[in-house]
């Protein structure tokens, strides 16, 4: 019910289209019901369908039963299965593509390699073999025909957060080709990301003072706020805080962005963390604020619009409007894996005169003087980027010129 609830959402589906499962053990499967409003599931709707064909519900389950019984006959091991029709995917899915999760490591972690199922009447035999078929191979992300995506994992949280993720690339590769050619991750590019390591000895425990709780819910408030409008999802993307000059908060590793606590945020002071493990960004985020004193919140994200000017070569020109400019100041470029590196060459790259920049192939970094500030500015940079893209279509851009540059300048950034 609640896998749903973020799913319709987010609009990446339809008050009548999708369905979930989960599988026990004993082979029960509890799956959402046919032909109820997506977007106002209670408890109540879910359906059980035995491992003997029996079910139990107030409603009939999904017509689309054929492939979910069909994918866990194939791949006992998988426990969740999400089948949506989101924008994205389903544009890839009527033009018989699929896309590349090489856009960016994360991606290409969480899902793997994208399977291609033919076409087949929906909820029909013929169409549970085609889709098992793709799933038989060991893909867990499969694009179906005229029909959108089916995405299986361990859990339905597995499932649902390669079900986003897949979005997430889908839709920044369609953005990316309106800015130019798209730029995918080499074996040895993918392999720098994943042998990043971040080693941080346990902390002796230490009481939280009230400063630290009012950051604690802060940061909390503002990454769920962050998923709500897609400028984070829930495998990517990091937030810290500054509680002192050698220690700040961060998000921590592989969490669902969405559900933290404030008792899941991780405390870096020096080579020591509190207890839990945290973000593998975390020595980007200490060199940042060693570099930069007065910077007292970072937010690594992935918004799309944004994150779309990373994956191309395409300059990303914040002297559209007034305010893109005086938040944002000129966006830097980071070459692709600076900020997986130990040596603290990030902190080269912003500052706060130059508080956002592209990374590319991992979305974007912004810094603020508080963790309201860094959210304010991540949303602009994402609206400044959706309007140049958008303006493709509309003609050719006509940036402030110098002279409206330098008197911005002296009104609101001190000369």
């Amino acid at each position: 019910m609640q896998t749903m609830e973020r799913i319709y959402r987010y609009r990446m589906t339809t008050t009548s289209g999708g369905n979930l499962s989960i599988r026990e053990n004993d082979g029960d499967t509890w799956i959402s019901p046919a032909r109820i409003d997506k977007g106002n599931l209670t408890r109540n709707d879910i359906v059980r369908v035995r491992a003997d064909g029996s079910v139990d519900g107030l409603h009939r389950p999904s017509s689309e039963f054929p492939f979910h019984r069909a994918i866990y006959a194939c791949r006992p091991e998988l426990r969740g299965i999400v089948h949506a029709h989101p924008v994205a995917l389903v544009a890839f899915s009527i033009c018989r593509a699929l896309p590349n999760t090489r856009l960016f490591h994360q991606a290409h972690f969480v899902c793997g390699e994208t399977g291609f199922a033919p076409y087949a009447l929906p909820g029909s035999e013929q169409l549970a073999l085609n889709i098992a078929d793709a799933f038989k191979s060991g893909l867990n992300c499969v694009i179906l025909e005229n029909h959108g995506v089916v995405v299986g994992g361990d859990s339905l949280s597995q499932a649902y957060q390669r079900f986003e993720a897949l979005e997430f690339a889908a839709k920044t590769i369609i953005k990316a080709r309106l800015l130019g050619e798209v730029r995918y991750l080499s074996d040895s590019q993918l392999a720098i990301a994943e042998r990043r390591q971040v080693d941080f000895k346990s902390a002796t425990s230490v009481a939280i003072g009230s400063e630290e709780r009012e950051l604690r819910r802060q940061l909390c408030e503002f990454v769920r706020r962050g998923c709500r409008q897609r400028l984070l999802i829930s495998t990517e993307g990091s937030f810290s805080a500054r509680l002192d000059a050698d220690s700040f908060l961060i998000t921590p590793s592989q969490m669902d962005r969405y559900t933290l606590d404030v008792g899941d945020l991780v405390r870096v002071k020096g080579d020591t963390c509190s207890a839990g493990k945290p973000s593998r960004a975390a020595l980007a985020h200490q060199a940042i604020y060693q570099r930069h004193p007065d910077v007292r919140a970072i937010v690594f994200a992935h918004p799309v619009n944004a994150t779309a000017f990373s994956v191309t070569s395409a300059p990303l020109d914040a002297r559209t409007i007034p305010e893109s400019y005086i938040f944002l100041r000129d966006v830097q470029r980071v070459p692709y894996g600076v900020q997986y590196q130990t040596d603290g060459q990030i902190a080269e790259f912003v500052s706060s005169k130059s508080p956002a920049a592209l990374l590319e192939n991992d979305g974007v970094v912004v810094l603020g003087t508080s963790i309201l500030d860094a959210f304010d500015r991540l949303e602009v940079l994402e609206t400044t980027s959706e309007a140049i893209i958008n303006s493709r279509l509309v003609g050719a851009i006509a940036p402030m010129g110098e002279e409206a540059i330098d008197e911005l300048k002296r009104a609101f950034l001190g000369g």
